[in-house]
């Protein structure tokens, strides 16, 4: 069922009201006069009217009782003014795409730049991102993951408070401005996966409750109350966001979603809710020659997420593995708060590795109960892997990224250990040329009290990771300010040396991936993992010729025992050569080290020493 203003035949208005006796339309006219349209009802709770001589961009409200206050459109696509205007009637045909050859990215070749549009400029503005995506084009990577940009208050947020799903953020530009942003990185060769919150509605300016119960108290999210999936009246609920999904693949042409945090969807009916998005997303991009992909993000370790229907699964079509970000940051910071002490080995990151989750139904002692699932028979792009994301960074106090915690050798090596995973790798934008710009916490919200809230909110998070001090102010301009990237330009390059050289090494790192075939789908019995602290090695069978990747995760030379073979193997990168060094000169560690040969062999010394804070990666000639 289609809801919200649509064009068809002129404008059809269709709004889920279930318990309701009485609904109308208020349309107000450029002169500023008011008209009511009296809707009718059908037997599912949706009350529908045409306007076929009603023009694009026309104000509208929907009066619940005669005589009553008018509220937005539940489905509104538009929201000039705010959360707490009207809505505004968007005909979506009246945009001309120039992306007809366009057929998509195929998710094993998914390299993902996540980026927060109102900080990834100081334009703040999905033009300013247009402007831009040269520099991804150069980088390399192949997806552009937009954080969410559903209608919230004000014009400062990380989207996750929206209130208007289907709405596109009025200070970002609006839905024609957006549709220029994904046209253009279609244009680029670029894929666009849209982050969206079917968890929770934001707390200011959300209106659902007005029309229907979109939400139950019968489960509690850690933002309120959960959406009703499986509660009476669940099936017009369900279909608001199956309809909202299906609405930025067709209307914005998205090439996927991230659903955010699938842990907090509460469905215990016999289909879940996960399951009748994936198939019904599945029909549609059946007719389109573009795929639509599905990503979740959970902390569940649960393979369920991403398993076929027919072996009890969801059939989504990957999801995040935190496991993977936890024991990579704990070997890099010594971070062993919180959920990081349950990583505090460089076994942890190995595991991760070759098995997906470090936590597959082993004990967690942060969580003090056993967590997680085995998942041997998913093939590694049903998993996305970080060093660093908006969730990671902003929920410390201080926002801090690696560039401002972390030497330069270790930036290079977690960059390292993420592209040349056997997953789909993600990155957080600007840390290729190591931004040092926090990205905090921060909302626009018009309530004082509830601001107030949210700042107490934030200080009460931090506490079992024993962070002492009142973290920045959420609500501040400056807060929101200080998180803007601050973009290497060609001027700048001679004296920010560091940071162009982190660039370029970024820009190697994802050529190798790619000429490597490292995407090619993989399994844990194709790993072989093995760490002595704090080396760790894999080697990975490949048809194109196997890969044997070398890691140093201390701040000392260290040596390495390796049992080649036969096989001959040649160097592929290494991150401490002198011209990735963070200096002018090529002086650097391997002074003290020594190079590393760059084919090793069967009459190669098996001792091998690795530079401090160093990755290296091999392949072997191919047999064939």
């Amino acid at each position: 069922m289609r809801i919200g203003a649509n064009f068809d035949d002129g404008c059809k208005f269709t709004v889920w009201a279930p318990l309701l006796e009485k609904v109308s339309v208020e349309v107000k006219n450029e002169a500023g006069a008011v008209t009511h349209l009296p809707m009718t009802q059908d037997e599912q709770g949706y009350w529908h009217v045409s306007a076929p001589n009603l023009p694009a961009g026309t104000r509208y409200l929907y009066q619940l009782e005669e005589g009553e206050e008018a509220w937005p459109d539940p489905a509104s696509h538009f929201q000039p003014e705010g959360v707490h205007g009207p809505s505004a009637v968007v005909d979506h045909a009246q945009y001309k795409w120039q992306d007809d050859g366009w057929q998509g990215v195929p998710l094993t070749d998914y390299i993902i730049y996540e980026l927060h549009v109102g900080t990834f400029t100081p334009e703040g503005t999905f033009a300013g991102a247009i402007a831009r995506l040269p520099d991804l084009v150069e980088l390399g990577v192949t997806v552009v993951e937009i954080m969410p940009v559903a209608q919230f208050p004000g014009a400062r947020n990380w989207g996750y408070d929206g209130v208007f799903p289907f709405a596109v953020q009025n200070s970002y530009g609006g839905p024609d401005s957006l549709k220029q942003l994904v046209d253009a990185c279609h244009r680029h060769g670029l894929a666009v996966i849209m982050d969206v919150v079917y968890n929770h509605f934001g707390p200011e300016g959300n209106y659902t409750g007005k029309f229907g119960p979109y939400t139950t108290d019968h489960y509690r999210t850690p933002w309120g109350s959960a959406i009703n999936f499986d509660d009476a009246y669940s099936g017009g609920v369900r279909n608001y966001f199956i309809e909202n999904a299906l609405m930025w693949l067709r209307d914005y042409h998205i090439d996927g979603l991230r659903l955010d945090a699938v842990h907090a969807i509460y469905d215990f009916g016999a289909k879940h809710f996960l399951q009748e998005l994936a198939e019904k997303v599945a029909d549609f991009a059946a007719g389109r020659p573009s795929p639509a992909y599905l990503i979740a993000e959970s902390d569940l370790n649960n393979p369920r997420l991403t398993r076929p229907v027919e072996k009890g699964g969801y059939q989504l079509d990957s999801q995040w593995s935190d496991d993977f970000h936890h024991a990579l940051h704990n070997r890099l910071t010594g971070d062993a708060m919180g959920y990081y002490q349950d990583f505090d080995s460089l076994e942890a990151l190995a595991i991760a590795f070759k098995h997906r989750f470090a936590y597959d139904g082993k004990y967690s002692s942060f969580r003090k109960r056993a967590h997680g699932a085995p998942a041997p028979d998913l093939p590694s792009p049903q998993f996305v892997v970080s060093s660093q994301n908006h969730d990671q960074i902003g929920n410390r106090m201080l926002g801090d990224r690696f560039s401002t915690r972390i030497p330069f050798d270790g930036l290079k090596l977690a960059a390292g250990a993420t592209i040349l995973s056997p997953y789909l790798p993600m990155l957080f934008m600007g840390e290729e040329y190591g931004d040092p710009a926090p990205f905090l916490y921060f909302v626009d919200h018009g309530d004082p009290g509830l601001l107030e809230a949210v700042r107490k909110g934030r200080t009460l998070e931090f506490k079992d990771f024993h962070a002492s001090g009142t973290p920045p102010d959420p609500g501040s301009v400056e807060t929101f300010k200080a998180a803007t990237l601050d973009w290497l330009t060609v001027e700048e390059e001679g004296e920010r040396s560091q940071q162009a050289t982190l660039r370029r090494f970024y820009r190697q790192l994802i050529k190798v991936r790619k000429q490597c075939q490292i995407m090619t789908p993989s399994y844990p019995e194709d790993l072989t993992v093995e760490h002595t602290d704090p080396v760790l090695y894999y080697r990975r069978t490949l048809a194109i010729g196997d890969l044997l990747c070398l890691m140093n995760f201390s701040q000392q030379p260290e040596k390495v025992e390796l049992p080649l073979g036969t096989k001959v193997w040649h160097q592929q990168i290494n991150s401490a050569d002198a011209q990735w060094s963070a200096s002018s000169s090529a002086d650097q560690a391997s002074d003290a080290t020594g190079p590393l040969p760059e084919t090793l062999s069967a009459s190669s010394p098996s001792t091998l020493v690795l530079s401090p804070l160093s990755i290296a990666l091999y392949q072997a000639e191919s047999s064939a």
